[in-house]
């Protein structure tokens, strides 16, 4: 299991929120392309970016962080506000490592099936696309957690492997930004009803003890941020893990 650190970006500054809430936000006195420069100089390879503001249809931050993105070497899973295919490809061509969709897999009811058609043109839309999956008491949210989704959460799951997307990002929004420890029941719900996919975890990281839980099951990889602004888990630590890690991504 990889771990890979998280920038959420929210009014150009680097930012936590608290269960997805805006007005619950921890801003923190670092510049994003100083946070990547740290990551990068510690042998960090994978970093997790948010657009907050474009998770509401606001792409205010965009032309500043993709020219900071673009001068990394790392590889970059983004997501935020990915609304249509031109967008998905747009950013797989810059270079974007793997892009995350969420709402727009949601609400469009053809979207991952025409996304595959035209991504599968020239890339491995099933490495290279996550599907975010955000949930609140077993409810899928999206448009920046505002909205709420009637489709069942294995219903949505099963709907994605059938189109042949597997890789998954899931947030217990309940567990996010609380550092009280990850949604390891959740996991393991998803994990029994498809033991094929490939989960990453995010929400309530808080320590490398919540990393070991999450290791002992077939989870991927581990999105970490606010412990590691708040200097709970170290970005040595995360190198050391990694290191150990590198088949698991």
């Amino acid at each position: 299991m990889y771990i890979i650190p998280a920038i959420d970006i929210l009014d150009g500054k680097v930012v936590r929120l608290r269960e997805g809430d805006y007005n619950q936000k921890t801003v923190y006195d670092v510049s994003i392309a100083e946070m990547i420069d740290t990551y990068r100089s510690n042998g960090t390879e994978f970093i997790h970016i948010i657009d907050l503001n474009g998770a509401k249809g606001d792409f205010s931050n965009q032309a500043a962080l993709f020219d900071i993105i673009r001068k990394t070497d790392m590889r970059v899973q983004y997501g935020g506000g990915i609304r249509t295919i031109k967008q998905v490809t747009d950013l797989l061509d810059a270079g974007i490592h793997r892009v995350i969709v969420g709402t727009q897999a949601i609400t469009n009811p053809d979207f991952l099936k025409d996304l595959s058609a035209e991504v599968g043109k020239k890339y491995d839309y099933a490495n290279r696309i996550v599907i975010a999956i955000d949930v609140l008491d077993e409810v899928i949210k999206y448009s920046g957690w505002m909205e709420s989704s009637p489709i069942k959460l294995m219903d949505y799951v099963d709907k994605c492997l059938q189109l042949g997307f597997f890789r998954f990002l899931c947030t217990d929004i309940n567990k996010d930004g609380k550092l009280g420890g990850a949604a390891v029941d959740l996991y393991k719900k998803l994990l029994e009803h498809s033991p094929f996919i490939k989960l990453i975890a995010s929400g309530g990281i808080s320590s490398m003890a919540d990393i070991e839980e999450l290791a002992n099951l077939d989870i991927r990889s581990v999105v970490v941020g606010k412990a590691i602004y708040e200097n709970r888990i170290s970005i040595d630590e995360i190198k050391q893990w990694n290191l150990k890690q590198m088949t698991s991504l």
